[in-house]
């Protein structure tokens, strides 16, 4: 019923956003519209739209204001070491359940937005 969609990510700085999110994590910019928007496609139908900080908005990196997740589409340790090259910092080693099927790995962007990694056997 519902596809795709965009998850707005308040930020402090839209050229280091825009940098982390392209380079760092290898997403595609879509569009970008000076410092005021951002758009990055993160796959399959996933849209981040990145807006400066306001008063209408909750402050960037605010625990809980904000948590994407990433499907990996490669092994999810190999993921993992390769942003760890590019400076990635993760929350601890990768996580599991052994009653789930997934594997998740917790890290943050430049203003401390929670963001994460999924692999799933699905």
């Amino acid at each position: 019923m519902i596809e795709g969609g965009t998850a707005t990510v308040y930020v402090s700085d839209m050229d280091r956003a825009v940098d982390f999110y392209t380079n760092t994590l290898g997403l595609r910019l879509l569009a970008r519209y000076e410092n005021e928007w951002a758009s990055i496609d993160a796959g399959k139908g996933l849209i981040l739209g990145l807006h400066p900080a306001s008063d209408r908005a909750g402050a960037p990196g605010t625990v809980g204001a904000i948590n994407i997740g990433f499907n990996v589409t490669q092994p999810i340790d190999q993921v993992v070491a390769t942003l760890t090259e590019r400076g990635v910092e993760f929350d601890g080693p990768v996580k599991e359940d052994p009653k789930s099927p997934i594997r998740l790995a917790f890290f943050n962007d430049a203003d401390g937005n929670s963001l994460y990694l999924c692999e799933s056997a699905y």
